[in-house]
């Protein structure tokens, strides 16, 4: 049977009476503006609004403060950021479609609200103004639309995920949020009660019109299925030694005895474990590889273990076994490794060994090493160097959005690029990412067409023009990850360079260019933030990233990109072919 995957396009027909939406608060606002403006109760705004200038005092200007601080821009942009990666990464599937319904919402709102003053022009109430006015229409009410399609898109979303006598709670006072901001913003004498009504009217139909596209007719989201453990392979290995890298906060001393059952049940008795600290990420794997002279090497930790790990072992024709026990995972992810410690390590070992590419980077400042995932300069540089240590520990990934939003309004920096000894093209970008795969968190597929077998590198060059650009390149993402969005061309379609790379190409307004390649140089204005694999680097202007194909071998459940049994049947029809792999199994 085939599986549903998102909305289909049948049921995305809603979408079509945006531009009715449109029309109907163009036409109401020149309603308000035009005939009915002298007309009661419109004629009566002008003395409420002064009436409730002479009702101000200190603690109702501190309460109208706070919840219109609630719906202004940077609020509604971090919060809705951050709701949209926790729906994605804190549930055990993620909510996929409920983040596409907020970040749709929210932003087809806001898009609705400036259509409509660029035709109604209302001046604000004549009275002291609490707040700076913006250059924008009074009608209607930016900040109770925006609060209505976050905080009431938030409420249908808690009334359809959340289970108990809590969620209704919860919902309701979600609810109240849009009606707080909207008698804060009259309180401050920035908007008529007609403004705040209009941008009622703005965010609820904007909510239902979203709703019913995405989200009409979707039950429950069933429990996940626990997938059976594959059967251990008979014990003949019993002489082949192994090392274990361990991350010991990732891995800690229950864990670690779990393992080692799992390496005995596959034959392995000559085990040899080696702790990992903050100086040395592979512990003394450098040294004790000659030594030892491994048949396997297991990696226990997260994409920064093995990043230091995989340097060491590329090239050498020793595998590698990894065990997710990170904050990210995202090698894993992308490989399709269970998450689960124990399931991985016995998923893989019953697999097969294959060649994995691995990227070799270096830059001014920075000596010559290898990345597994992906390799980066600028705004995701940036996150990752500023995100609290403790909040990560408590938090996950969703301490890296609250960092992203503090450097959301970080300028572009000037840069050039060069593809395969191509000419260099000048550009300017928030960020440069380099990528051997393509999947961040919460199965958001930056890169589309990464894979860790291809031979190649993917890049892509960030660069939104304000708000608009930001949820452009958003609700772009978005959309790939409903499987509604096409891919981005692949090497053999796109034009070619010089050297064996290809043209660029533009994607979400021009927020986001992608280019190919087997060698990237990077050259940046002045000194950027780098990151490689999650871990924060020296800063610095040049970042030059080649591919070592099939350099390093793992062993893995199936190959790169292949789905497992339970997706086969879905991915026939809703994912294109894969490209075909560099090297395959060994014989």
């Amino acid at each position: 049977m085939k599986r549903s995957r998102g909305p289909s396009v049948r049921g995305a027909w809603p979408l079509l009476l945006l531009p009715v939406q449109a029309a109907l608060m163009v036409g109401l606002g020149r309603l308000v503006t035009g005939p009915a403006a002298g007309s009661p109760p419109l004629s009566e705004e002008g003395s409420a609004s002064r009436d409730l200038v002479e009702r101000r005092g200190e603690v109702g200007n501190a309460v109208s403060e706070f919840f219109s601080l609630l719906a202004s821009t940077q609020v509604v942009i971090g919060v809705t950021l951050v709701c949209i990666v926790g729906l994605l990464v804190l549930p055990r599937r993620p909510l996929r479609t409920e983040a596409l319904f907020l970040g749709a919402s929210v932003a087809v709102q806001s898009a609705v609200f400036l259509l409509v003053t660029s035709f109604v022009d209302r001046p604000r109430p004549d009275v002291p103004h609490l707040d700076v006015a913006p250059p924008t229409s009074s009608f209607p009410s930016g900040h109770v639309g925006a609060s209505v399609a976050l905080y009431g898109g938030l409420a249908v979303i808690a009334v359809l995920r959340m289970r108990g006598p809590w969620r209704h709670a919860v919902a309701g006072a979600l609810l109240l949020m849009p009606a707080a901001v909207a008698l804060a913003r009259m309180y401050r004498g920035m908007h008529y009660a007609s403004d705040v009504v209009g941008g009622l009217i703005n965010g609820t139909a904007t909510l239902l019109i979203i709703g019913f596209a995405l989200l009409y007719g979707r039950g429950s989201t069933p429990a996940p299925t626990r997938t059976e453990r594959p059967v251990p392979v008979p014990a003949t290995r019993t002489d082949d030694p192994v090392i274990v890298v361990r991350h010991p906060h990732g891995c800690p001393e229950q864990l670690a005895g779990r393992l080692d059952a799992v390496l005995r049940g596959h034959g392995y008795r000559d085990v040899h474990w080696i702790p990992t600290s903050a100086e040395r990420a592979c512990g003394t794997l450098a040294e004790e590889l000659p030594a030892v002279r491994p048949a396997l090497v297991v990696v226990c930790g997260g994409d920064g273990t093995l990043r230091a790990c995989a340097d060491v072992l590329a090239g050498t024709g020793t595998p590698l076994a990894l065990v997710p026990c990170g904050t990210g995972n995202l090698f894993a992810r992308n490989l399709g490794l269970p998450m689960d410690p124990v399931d991985a390590l016995e998923a893989s070992l019953a697999g097969d060994s294959f060649g994995i590419d691995v990227g070799r980077v270096r830059g001014d400042g920075l000596a010559p090493t290898r990345f597994t995932v992906m390799a980066g300069a600028g705004f995701d540089a940036a996150m990752v160097r500023d995100a609290s240590p403790r909040l990560k520990s408590h938090m996950g990934w969703a301490a890296y959005v609250l960092s992203a939003v503090r450097h959301l309004n970080d300028p572009g920096v000037r840069l050039t690029v060069r593809i395969d000894g191509g000419r260099r093209r000048r550009r300017t970008a928030r960020m440069v990412v380099i990528g051997n795969v393509g999947t961040l968190q919460g199965g958001l597929p930056l890169l589309p067409t990464a894979r860790p077998d291809s031979g190649r590198l993917e890049v892509v060059l960030f660069d939104p023009q304000g708000p608009a650009g930001w949820f452009t390149a958003a609700g772009h993402l978005a959309s790939r990850l409903l499987g509604r969005g096409g891919p981005a061309p692949t090497g053999a379609e796109a034009v070619g360079e010089p050297g064996g790379g290809t043209s660029g190409h533009h994607e979400a307004g021009g927020a986001l260019e992608y280019f190919t390649a087997t060698r990237i140089e990077v050259r940046c204005a002045t000194p950027q933030p780098r990151e490689l694999d999650g871990d924060a680097v020296r800063d610095g202007l040049r970042l030059t990233a080649e591919v070592e194909p099939g350099a390093l071998r793992m062993y893995l459940p199936r190959a790169p990109g292949a789905p497992d049994a339970a997706e086969e049947a879905g991915a026939r029809s809703d994912r294109a072919a894969p490209l075909p792999s560099v090297s395959g199994p060994t014989p």
